[in-house]
């Protein structure tokens, strides 16, 4: 029977000396934030002008986590996309994609038919590669967050990009709900 304890106790350190984490100095979590950062901007200025994504991204004046870009061209129904993507303190690299419809954010208060927006919102969430969400002042964005535990997800992380020009369609069947116009888009 001790030597079954001393076994099962042998294994359990042996599993648990695996998961240990080495925590960061303030200064090397830091190091690793502005490391990650460089990467972005490396990835954003490569693949940004690609066909397909058409995005020129530059680093946020007010953030300089951030990284913040304007989707123009080759859209139906928004006027516009803006893309703010930025690298937490956590280890994640954020994406918020706000629609602009008719010269500004499309708003949660500011909707026609709030209530079935938001229902709209969670079943686009089951639906769609991106969720979405709003935020505190009620605009409504698509969004999608990586952890960088594995590394920096360059392939990943362009995937999104292609990803958020097709949004343009969830915009059009979202009209009802905004304004009351008709949905296009299905």
């Amino acid at each position: 029977m001790k030597n079954l304890f001393v076994l099962v106790l042998l294994v359990v350190m042996s599993v648990g000396a695996g998961n240990v984490v080495q925590a960061q100095t303030p200064q090397e979590k830091e190091a690793s934030r502005i490391a990650t950062r460089e990467k972005l901007r490396t990835l954003l200025q490569n693949s940004g002008p690609k066909k397909g994504i058409g995005i020129n991204f530059r680093q946020s004046e007010k953030q300089p986590f951030n990284f913040v870009g304007l989707l123009q061209e080759g859209l139906a129904y928004a006027d516009s996309y803006e893309v703010v993507i930025g690298v937490s303190n956590d280890q994640t690299i954020g994406f918020r994609v706000y629609p602009h419809y008719r010269g500004s954010y499309i708003n949660i208060d500011k909707a026609k038919d709030s209530v079935a927006l938001m229902r709209q919102l969670l079943l686009l969430n089951d639906k769609n590669f991106l969720f979405w969400g709003r935020d505190d002042s009620g605009d409504i964005f698509a969004g999608y967050t990586f952890t960088l535990e594995s590394g920096f997800p360059d392939r990943a992380l362009e995937v999104v990009l292609y990803s958020i020009r097709p949004l343009d369609k969830y915009v059009g069947e979202m009209r009802p709900n905004v304004d009351g116009t008709t949905a296009t888009g299905n």
